[in-house]
């Protein structure tokens, strides 16, 4: 089974060499990896070519932000299954994708999701939230429930069936996206009981009080335009991550 993970970077040479090590040291062996830039200013390009034989495809050029970038990933993508891998995150372990690969060889399911860790930007050993998945219910949407996006695992004939990220939100098309296939689509996911990324912490969303602002507008919106909730699922959301900080 031939997994494709989908890097999408901007000016990320902090972090993105860590990001491509964890993506080469999985055991799994059919690994389409492809790595997005939207044409950054520092070194970024540079530590992507030191290792472009390693790399199945490279795209550098501008771009309308994150999701556009991902939806560039998604339309070079050949494998039989997607993930994303954002430049600042880390598989948690080596058999990552091996894991992941196993659940879906085994038939019946569309979509394979499971924890994440969010960890300190300058220390990943440390650990600040544990984002404990759990088995999903359709009706836990309408309390807010998500799986992490980089742990969501998707079959790719579903992103050209259903769509890819709708680029008119600018933090919230993974929440919508996700909504959209578990929601409306009704797609068959399964559970994967283990942590399968480390999440460095200082993410879009939340670097500034509007952004905090815009981030709840729009999740309030995927909510609304996939039919699954309003207000209350919202705050349901936002008030689930509370446990988080202290699994």
């Amino acid at each position: 089974m031939k997994i494709t993970i989908i890097t999408c970077v901007y000016n990320g040479e902090s972090t993105l060499a860590d990001t491509m090590e964890s993506v080469f040291n999985q055991t799994h062996d059919d690994i389409e990896y492809i790595l997005v830039d939207g044409a950054s200013t520092d070194g970024t390009a540079e530590i992507i070519r030191s290792r472009e034989y390693e790399i199945s495809r490279f795209l550098s050029e501008a771009d309308d932000g994150i999701y556009d970038g991902l939806n560039k990933g998604l339309a070079m993508a050949t494998g039989d299954v997607v993930g994303f891998l954002h430049s600042d995150d880390l598989y948690a372990t080596n058999d990552v994708i091996e894991k992941v690969a196993e659940v879906f060889s085994q038939g019946g399911v569309d979509a394979v999701y499971g924890d994440l860790l969010y960890v300190r930007k300058d220390d990943i050993s440390r650990v600040v939230r544990y984002w404990r998945s759990g088995l999903f219910r359709v009706s836990k949407l309408r309390w807010g429930w998500m799986p992490p996006h980089p742990a969501f695992f998707v079959r790719r004939e579903l992103y050209q069936k259903y769509g890819g990220f709708n680029t008119t939100y600018r933090i919230s098309a993974d929440y919508d996206c996700i909504l959209r296939f578990l929601g409306k689509a009704g797609i068959i996911p399964a559970y994967l009981p283990c942590v399968l990324v480390k999440m460095r912490m200082g993410g879009e969303s939340n670097r500034s009080l509007s952004n905090l602002i815009r981030k709840s507008q729009e999740d309030l919106r995927a909510l609304r335009e996939n039919g699954v909730g309003g207000v209350m699922a919202l705050a349901a959301k936002n008030l689930s991550k509370i446990p988080q900080f202290f699994n």
